[in-house]
């Protein structure tokens, strides 16, 4: 069981920057896969980056890719999403989430193959 806690949300206008954290309680995430979703009011959840714990490979939407940043600490056990350059269409809840990878292939990319997920933060993103 690995339980996961966001932070770092809040309010910004256009083209400016948020870090988001999510922290996990397990010893270790060797194996594992990081990933950030988002979700917007009326809106599926959608995937927005992902980072191999190990290996540090990383993965984006395309939406977010040249903007966001994912990243991890493995001494603090926390990951992270640089967000510049936001815009009003990034306004959603963000989620962490983590599961078992076994490094091989392509990221999985959709909510149902993840095992574990925090709370959510929000992100609202004001003109």
């Amino acid at each position: 069981q690995v339980q996961l806690e966001e932070s770092g949300g809040g309010l910004a206008q256009v083209g400016a920057s948020l870090r988001l954290s999510c922290t996990a309680s397990s010893r270790t995430l060797d194996g594992y896969s990081m990933a950030w979703f988002r979700q917007a009011p009326e809106k599926e959840r959608e995937f927005v980056a992902a980072i191999r714990w190990s290996k540090g490979t990383r993965a984006y939407h395309k939406d977010v890719r040249g903007r966001f940043i994912i990243s991890r600490d493995a001494t603090e056990m926390t990951a992270y999403l640089q967000m510049n350059s936001l815009k009003v269409e990034d306004t959603a809840t963000y989620y962490c989430a983590t599961r078992v990878d076994e490094y091989v292939g392509n990221f999985k990319t959709a909510a149902g193959d993840f095992d574990y997920w925090g709370q959510g933060t929000q992100v609202t993103v004001s003109s």
